[in-house]
């Protein structure tokens, strides 16, 4: 019995149509799953560089604010020439700066419809853009 197993073995050379249509299912099921999770992923990592890019600007824009008083000609150009040479102007954004008040946004590198703000000193970082 065990000679009549060994020689069936020996005689087989590939696999059958519905071994292959097995895999393929397996693979499509597989698929169907890793997808979305990898989109749902991608997007709160989104989420997170911005508000990330938001937070590490935050103590430039309180200097600016300690040195002149006022968050009045506020940039992200300025903040990045004056205090912090990795604010890039290109993510960091200032919407608006008057006086007491202002709205900083961030914009993810990778993804320009996940964007976070502060709209003043007191105020929470959010997801979002500037009101």
């Amino acid at each position: 019995m065990l000679g009549k197993l060994q020689k069936r073995l020996r005689s087989e050379k590939g696999f059958t149509l519905i071994e292959l249509l097995v895999v393929m299912i397996i693979l499509a099921i597989l698929t169907a799953i890793a997808i979305p999770s990898y989109l749902s992923f991608r997007d709160r990592a989104n989420k997170s560089a911005a508000a990330a890019d938001l937070r590490s600007a935050i103590p430039s824009v309180e200097a600016w604010f300690a040195d002149n008083g006022k968050y009045d000609g506020m940039t992200a150009a300025a903040l990045q020439a004056s205090y912090d040479q990795s604010i890039s102007p290109s993510i960091i954004e200032v919407k608006s700066a008057a006086g007491t008040s202002y709205c900083v946004q961030a914009t993810a590198p990778g993804d320009a419809t996940k964007q976070a703000f502060k709209a003043g000193p007191s105020a929470q970082i959010a997801a979002g853009a500037c009101p």
